[in-house]
């Protein structure tokens, strides 16, 4: 079994070079350690290397997202295109930029490209925020003299991209927002409204009907524990999270379960499906060749049973098998993007045909998000309806049980 190739990572260091000068800059490396080992090559002697870390609250500005990466991207196709200097146009895309921390790191860019490096290279010494597949289709571009055509077609992938991101994020966190507003909505209402209504039958003298004291003694329950409750219910979502964050094993079996859960696993694996065409389509048509391509997809299906099949699938393509028979095999694929891929590999238009299947399944995604919206809210309702109309009748149902005494 291979080993998980080592991320690499943004390093910031200070040192001397041979004159005795400080110098200081960013290089990209492994570790510490190789990153110092590299800078001595050069003829520096380093006194700090640390590395870069992402933006967090309470700096400058904001954080930098995918989406920042996105505008950035679009914005710097356009300029391009209507015929401005790429340096020029760094200046341009910064002066609009509202996030400080995204506007820096344009700046940095264009310090290196007007420093002699290619556009390419500027990107590279930032992998937080460019991954490979995006500093490999800027080099292609730049090689093949098209740059501002490579930066339109990565502004509409990552444009693309996360938008679905967001509607797959949608659809997972409508579903919590329900559980979540009906649990305080009730516990509300357990410690702050049934703690009355005792009160009141305390002094009835009469035996209270079950469901009522079901209720009360829920009620002196959470009016106990409720702390200890929510501390328990916040420590256990979080040690799941960093579970699931730190264990690989966690992770891949999470994959494998959410593409099984009713609803949102069809979400998953529809989004799923559009990502590897999309990711595909894009690389291949940048001239890509389809094994190296394949490379970048294997990591862009953002779901471990994905990622394992296209790594199958590069190994087939490597071996001369064609795409669309090596997809076939791995029973995930629709039949739709099949026949498709293999109507693309016959007529010399696989890019166009995987454009297509991936604008489809974007589309089934979004259609599937909005109707799984309209599902959940009468869900809400009908689940607040039961948790507060059920609380509010077991309340006045001994007050109901006393007025027919009366009678």
């Amino acid at each position: 079994m291979a080993k998980k190739q080592q991320e690499k990572k943004n390093y910031i260091w200070e040192g001397k070079d041979r004159s005795g000068k400080v110098a200081k800059g960013e290089l990209t490396g492994l570790s510490v350690a190789l990153v110092k080992t590299q800078l001595r090559s050069q003829g520096i002697n380093p006194t700090k290397v640390t590395q870069e870390k992402a933006p967090l609250f309470g700096g400058k500005g904001k954080a930098i997202k995918p989406m920042d990466v996105a505008i950035f991207t679009r914005q710097l196709a356009t300029m391009m295109k209507a015929g401005v200097p790429l340096v020029q146009s760094f200046d341009i895309v910064a002066d609009g930029l509202q996030n400080a921390n995204m506007r820096d790191l344009v700046l940095k860019i264009k310090t290196e490209v007007e420093g002699g490096s290619s556009f390419a290279y500027a990107i590279r010494q930032h992998p937080l925020y460019f991954d490979d597949l995006f500093c490999n289709l800027v080099e292609s571009g730049e090689q093949s003299g098209a740059l501002e055509t490579m930066l339109d077609r990565i502004a509409q992938y990552k444009e693309k991209t996360e938008a679905l991101k967001s509607k797959i994020k949608k659809a997972m966190n409508y579903p919590i927002a329900v559980v979540v507003i009906a649990f305080i909505v009730t516990a509300i209402l357990l410690v702050k409204v049934v703690p009355q209504f005792e009160e009141v039958f305390a002094g009835f003298g009469a035996e209270l009907p079950a469901f009522t004291q079901f209720v009360i003694h829920i009620s002196e329950f959470m009016q106990e524990w409720w702390l200890l409750i929510f501390l328990g219910i916040a420590g256990l979502v979080f040690s799941l999270s960093q579970i699931v964050k730190r264990s690989t094993k966690a992770k891949n079996t999470l994959d494998k379960m959410m593409l099984k859960a009713p609803i949102i696993g069809s979400i998953i694996y529809q989004s799923a499906v559009a990502r590897y065409c999309r990711t595909l389509s894009t690389t291949f048509a940048a001239g890509v060749p389809l094994v190296e391509a394949l490379e970048s997809v294997a990591g862009a299906t953002g779901n471990v049973v994905f990622s394992k099949a296209v790594h199958g699938i590069k190994e087939d393509v490597s071996s001369g098998i064609q795409l669309n028979t090596s997809m076939k095999q791995t029973g995930l694929f629709p039949p739709m993007a099949l026949q498709m891929v293999a109507i693309g590999e016959e007529s010399g238009a696989l890019d166009e045909m995987l454009d297509k299947v991936a604008t489809h399944y974007e589309t089934e995604v979004d259609n599937s998000v909005d109707g799984l919206t309209s599902l959940m809210e009468p869900i809400i309702m009908a689940v607040l309806g039961v948790l507060v109309g059920g609380l509010i009748v077991a309340m006045y149902l001994p007050i109901f049980q006393l007025g027919k005494a009366v009678m």
